[in-house]
């Protein structure tokens, strides 16, 4: 059973992020729990690593006195099972927004998307997305987007690891990325639908991976929850 001082000291929650919750959104039912829990007026609870709400997998979840070690598991190695939609893109590179541009795709061989996947691998030049949080003169990038503002985007230099191709159905491809801090698989979709002489947009993610963390010793929140309410469970995803 957990004890209130566990989680003030710190403890690492490796947590299932289920679909169409934000990382913000997990991170605040994991502190609301465990208030409720142990009578806490406050307590710190942060996240090591942002998964958008269109994506689902591995989120690591540090309370007390790990807080400290977020920026250290920030920096790890990470591992993506990733969707391609071909020919077509979105102003988003995913599912957040509708179809703007269609492709050819007739000219795509499956050679041709191994050989194209096999060009990324190393340290690359990377736009990211508009549709994103990150900040440009003190403003989301995603508030220009939604005030249909330009802006410049300068590229940044990201490391891909591996990009294997796990399955071809044509328009879809399916592959398993593994990939250095700060990458973003949206724009990945989108530079790889361009190297096909195409187009393509991110239609399924799943983080399986964060340095030596897995996604198999990972627990949802309803898991968490049961847990935390003295519920007799096989018990993983918590670390020490």
């Amino acid at each position: 059973m957990f004890q209130k001082e566990d989680f003030l000291e710190g403890k690492l929650l490796l947590i299932d992020k289920p679909l169409e919750w934000t990382s913000f959104q997990a991170v605040h039912k994991i502190r609301w729990l465990i208030r409720q829990q142990f009578q806490l007026k406050k307590i710190k609870v942060g996240h090591a690593g942002t998964l958008d709400p269109l994506a689902s997998g591995l989120l690591l979840i540090c309370t007390g006195k790990f807080t400290k070690k977020i920026q250290e598991l920030q920096g790890q190695e990470k591992e993506y099972d990733a969707t391609f939609c071909l020919g077509a893109t979105t102003p988003s590179y995913d599912l957040e927004t509708k179809i703007d541009q269609s492709f050819e795709i007739n000219h795509i061989t499956n050679q041709k998307i191994k050989d194209v996947a096999a060009t990324f691998i190393g340290d690359i030049q990377q736009k990211p997305p508009i549709f994103s949080a990150l900040k440009k003169d003190g403003k989301r990038l995603y508030e220009y987007a939604r005030a249909e503002e330009a802006v410049e985007i300068p590229t940044r230099t990201v490391s891909i690891v591996s990009m294997d191709v796990t399955r071809i159905d044509i328009p879809e491809v399916a592959l398993t990325i593994c990939c250095g801090k700060g990458t973003y698989i949206r724009s990945l979709a989108n530079d790889f639908g361009k190297s096909l002489d195409s187009g393509a947009h991110l239609t399924a993610l799943r983080r399986t991976r964060i340095g030596t963390y897995n996604i198999k010793d990972a627990m949802t929140l309803e898991a968490f929850e049961k847990h935390l309410a003295g519920q007799n469970l096989f018990f993983l995803g918590c670390r020490y």
